[in-house]
C-alpha cells in the first residue's frame, strides 16, 4: 500500500493575549484598592470539522470518521488595578485547557492530534452597580497566547511534525456579573470569548464560563471603634446676687447647676454588619461600657438616634436606622435593667451626614464611597440625668 505523508495543520486553536507594561492605576484618581483572583470553568472550542476533512482530502486522504474533543476545563489567575470606581485594568494568566481530535482515513489510516492553549491577558474592565453589592461587568481587551499542538498517525498516515508551538495576539471580549459578600471578598461569575487563529490561518472562537474568587487588598477595612469617653458638662460655678442694702438681709443661694448630661457616638459599622439590624459581638460590649458608666448617674431620659449614609432609597435608610436604633434601645432594657419608659428611639435616615458636600463623590456604592460615607453609619446615644452622690 502506498504511503502518504501528510503536515499536520489541523484547524486546533490558537489564544492570544497581550503583552503590555502593568498600569499605574493605584496613582490614579478614585482608586478603590489593588485586587487579584482566581476563577475556573469549562472551556468550548470551536473547532472547523470541515478544515480537517479538507486538510486530508488535500493530502490524498478521504476521511471515514471524525471525533473531536471541543470541550476542556480553563482557569485564569489576574491581578486588577482600579483607575475609578467603576474602571480597572486587568492582566493575568490563562489556560483554556486541551482540546483534540481522532480522524480515520481511506486509504487506512488514523490521524490525531491534540493542542493545549494558554497565555496571558489584558482587559478593560468596566463595572455597572445593581445593589449595594451586587453588580454587572462586562470586559474588552487583547490575549497573547501559546498553542502547543502534538499529532501522531498510524497505517498510511505518516506525521512530518508531531510537534508545534504556535504564538498569537488577537482580541477577546466578555460579560459576567459579581456579588460582594464583604468589601474585600467578591464572588464572580464570567463567560468570554477569546477569537483565535487555527495553524491554517483560519478565525476561530474558545468559549470560558468561570466562576471565581476575588480578593481586594484594602477592602477589608476594619471596624474602627469610636472611642467613648463619657461627656460631663462642667459644673457652673456658683453665682451668689448681691444682697440688698437691707439690715441682715439674707444671702440668696446660689442657682442650682445645670444637670450633667452624657452623649456617646459609636459607627453603625461596628454595632452591626453591615446592611444589618442585629447587634454583633463588639457592639455589645460598647453598649457594656455604657451601662457600667450609667450606674453612677440617674437617668431621666435616653435618646437613641440611628443614621444612615446616603446610598440606597430615602424609605429604605429611615427603617434601616429606625430598627439599629430600636436594636440598641432594647439592648439596654434587656441587658443593663434600664426602664423601657425612659428610653427613646428614632431613627433619621441620611438626613443629619457627619460628612461634607462633596467630601465622599460618587453615586454608585463602590467600596471605596462605602468606606467613605462610615462616619455617617452612626447610632447616638444621649443620656440626662444627674450624677449621685458619693
Amino acid at each position: 500500500m502506498k504511503r502518504f505523508d501528510i503536515k499536520p495543520r489541523t484547524a486546533l486553536l490558537a489564544l492570544a493575549v497581550v503583552a503590555s507594561p502593568v498600569l499605574h492605576a493605584q496613582e490614579l484618581a478614585g482608586n478603590t484598592g489593588l485586587y487579584m483572583g482566581i476563577s475556573s470553568g469549562e472551556s468550548k472550542a470551536h473547532i472547523d470539522n470541515a478544515r480537517i476533512t479538507q486538510g486530508l482530502l488535500g493530502a490524498g486522504f478521504t476521511t471515514d470518521a471524525l471525533a473531536v474533543d471541543q470541550k476542556g476545563t480553563g482557569y485564569k489567575a489576574f491581578v486588577g488595578f482600579p483607575m475609578s470606581p467603576n474602571w480597572a485594568v486587568e492582566t493575568g494568566y490563562f489556560d483554556l485547557g486541551r482540546f483534540g481530535f481522532d480522524a480515520s482515513t481511506t486509504p487506512a489510516g488514523t490521524l490525531s492530534g491534540s493542542a493545549r492553549i494558554k497565555g496571558f491577558n489584558l482587559d478593560l474592565v468596566g463595572t455597572l452597580p445593581i445593589t449595594d453589592r451586587w453588580s454587572l461587568l462586562g470586559r474588552v481587551g487583547a490575549a497573547y497566547a501559546q498553542t502547543k499542538g502534538t499529532f501522531s498517525g498510524t497505517g498510511a498516515v505518516s506525521v512530518t511534525e508531531p510537534a508545534t508551538r504556535k504564538r498569537e495576539t488577537n482580541y477577546k471580549y466578555g460579560i459576567g456579573t459579581q456579588y460582594a459578600f464583604t468589601p474585600a471578598l467578591t464572588l464572580r461569575l464570567e463567560g468570554e470569548r477569546y477569537r483565535v487563529n487555527d495553524s491554517v490561518g483560519q478565525r476561530a472562537n474558545v468559549d470560558l464560563v468561570s466562576l471565581g474568587l476575588v480578593y481586594r487588598f484594602g477592602g477589608a477595612v476594619p471596624a474602627t471603634k469610636t472611642a467613648y469617653t463619657p461627656y460631663v458638662a462642667p459644673v457652673a460655678e456658683p453665682v451668689y446676687k448681691e444682697p440688698p442694702v437691707v439690715a441682715q438681709a439674707p444671702v440668696l443661694p446660689p442657682e442650682p447647676a445645670p444637670k450633667p448630661w452624657v452623649k456617646m457616638k459609636l459607627e453603625a459599622d461596628s454595632l452591626f454588619g453591615f446592611d444589618q439590624d442585629t447587634l454583633q459581638a463588639d457592639g455589645k460590649q460598647a453598649l457594656d461600657k455604657l451601662l457600667l458608666d450609667l450606674k453612677s448617674v440617674n437617668v431621666e431620659t435616653i435618646q437613641v438616634t440611628g443614621h444612615t449614609d446616603r446610598l440606597g432609597s430615602k424609605a429604605y435608610n429611615d427603617k434601616l436606622s429606625l430598627r439599629r436604633a430600636e436594636a440598641v434601645r432594647n439592648y439596654l432594657v434587656q441587658a443593663g435593667g434600664v426602664s423601657a419608659d425612659k428610653i427613646t428611639a428614632i431613627g433619621v435616615g441620611s438626613s443629619q451626614p457627619e460628612t461634607q458636600f462633596g467630601e465622599c463623590k460618587g453615586m454608585a456604592a463602590s467600596q471605596a464611597l462605602i468606606t467613605c460615607l462610615r462616619v455617617d453609619r452612626r447610632v447616638e446615644v444621649e443620656v440626662t440625668g444627674s450624677q449621685q452622690q458619693r
